[in-house]
């Protein structure tokens, strides 16, 4: 047995026999639903039995955060970052245990589970230094008067997040509505808790009781959350079709402040001026094969202009095709596993029935582990881009090319989709990259460049990629109302 292996039963055994509680309040709880089953998409082998959270158990939840949300939003924004900060710190003396954890729930290498921890610490920190950004603003409305505005938290906070990124969401999700001066309840998806529910742990002696809950379980926990009249804001990170879900039984339980980072199908043009080795790194780092296309930025479209078109496809399948499929854990890996069974046939359905219609595989055949959630990155062209796959996002290692002439018909292809998250131009002519800029219908656009998000710089999109910013002042904001006051001087 190598040292590898060695210290991946390290982690497994760590895993099982830890005793997984929800935290609520001050206490670290059983929970009263039923426990669920993890999984290592790597092996299909049981992880651990995680306890989950019953509807009575939300309740506590937001019983504990409407108190100690009164006493928190008192604090000054200072303060509070101080708080935010030495979470963060606890965190980051926990990094490689965090990371272990993503890789083992969630089949992501562990090389890029080490970033997303990082990222993650990055962010709460980020978001502790716009503590004094919670400013209001004065309005010279009359002559006499004095008229002004001031934020106010909301009180309780629900945050539902996916499995594609499962501590980088926990924690950097967390820090805004913490500084803006609410307490939190997060819900992890189901596939993936682990890293949550241990930052949950962690988080206890360090923020005040109650401030922070995290509570795991399937749909109807989430459900609960929602509805509950206490939970005035909400914020989902996941699909469109459980989006929509939110938005109207937020709508049946009162009227709810919701934000949605949905998902996409993201288009990256490349015109005959953009520089075609560094385009091809761009498709390759954009489509996020670190997460096996699991990822709503993922640039799953690449619109090529026909003078290129031929060169590009030689180079970027060559490229995909070198990419090395495998276990996590070893260091060399650069596309894991699906986070389970259901995603990867889910995935492979797509691919089957655009070869059936007529699309041609580009990429080689390989061979993959027997065990777990694995497909082949795959590419194909020849697709409809009417067709399921020209427009659905897959959430999976596929990527479809197109060809273009004009301007004009690379900017009608890539906004023919229902979404708008990301885009991605490739081009040496400044006027151009300003034009398409203008014209896609995407909320977050890179010019030469896919995939980084960049620190402050509000994420987001527009269609049924969601609704609302996040990653900037823009989402410290949005989790505060504006009070305005008005004094009337004496006459």
């Amino acid at each position: 047995m190598n040292v590898r292996n060695e210290e991946l039963d390290l982690h497994e055994s760590a895993i099982a026999s830890h005793h997984w509680t929800l935290s609520i309040g001050s206490e670290r709880r059983p929970g009263r639903g039923n426990a669920l089953p993890t999984l290592n998409p790597s092996t299909s082998r049981l992880l651990a039995e995680v306890a989950s959270a019953s509807a009575d158990d939300v309740d506590d939840a937001v019983s504990a955060a409407v108190l100690a949300a009164q006493q928190w939003g008192e604090r000054s924004p200072l303060d509070r970052a101080r708080l935010v900060r030495d979470l963060a710190d606890v965190l980051e003396s926990h990094a490689e245990e965090l990371a272990w954890l993503d890789t083992l729930d969630a089949g992501l290498p562990l090389w890029m589970m080490r970033v997303d921890v990082a990222t993650g610490l990055q962010r709460m920190r980020m978001f502790s230094d716009f503590a004094l950004g919670l400013t209001g603003q004065t309005i010279p409305a009359s002559a006499g008067g004095v008229h002004l505005t001031f934020p106010r938290p909301f009180g309780v906070v629900a945050r539902i997040i996916p499995f594609n990124h499962p501590f980088m969401f926990a924690a950097s999700k967390l820090a805004a509505p913490l500084m803006a001066g609410n307490a939190v309840i997060l819900k992890p998806s189901e596939q993936t808790p682990l890293s949550a529910l241990r930052l949950g742990e962690l988080a206890q002696g360090v923020l005040p009781d109650g401030v922070l809950s995290v509570l795991h379980g399937g749909p109807p926990v989430g459900e609960r959350m929602v509805r509950n009249e206490a939970v005035r804001r909400i914020a989902f990170t996941g699909s469109h079709i459980v989006g929509r879900e939110i938005q109207r039984i937020g709508a049946e339980s009162g009227v709810k402040h919701i934000s949605l980072e949905l998902g996409g199908k993201n288009a990256m043009i490349v015109f005959d001026d953009a520089d075609m080795e560094a385009a091809v790194a761009g498709a390759v780092k954009g489509m996020n094969f670190a997460f096996v296309g699991q990822s709503c930025g993922s640039t799953s479209r690449i619109l090529l202009h026909r003078s290129v078109a031929e060169r590009f496809t030689e180079l970027f399948v060559k490229a995909v095709d070198d990419l090395r499929v495998g276990a996590p854990w070893e260091s060399d890996v650069q596309v894991g596993p699906m986070v389970d069974a259901a995603a990867r046939q889910r995935v492979e359905g797509f691919i089957e029935r655009a070869s059936a219609a007529g699309a041609v595989r580009l990429t080689a055949d390989r061979q993959l582990p027997d065990d777990g959630g694995f497909v082949a990155p795959t590419v194909f062209r020849g697709v409809d881009p009417r067709s399921e796959l020209g427009q659905e996002e897959v959430f999976g290692p596929v990527v479809s090319l197109f060809t273009f002439t004009e301007e004009s018909e690379a900017i009608a292809l890539a906004n023919d989709v229902r979404y708008g998250l990301t885009a991605s131009v490739w081009t040496n002519d400044l006027s151009r990259s300003f034009r398409m800029a203008r014209a896609l219908e995407a909320g977050y656009i890179w010019i030469n460049d896919t995939s980084t998000h960049f620190p402050g710089v509000p994420f987001g999109g527009t269609k049924l990629s969601g609704a609302g910013r996040e990653e900037s002042i823009d989402e410290l904001l949005s989790y505060t109302e504006t009070t305005a006051v008005n004094v009337v001087m004496a006459r």
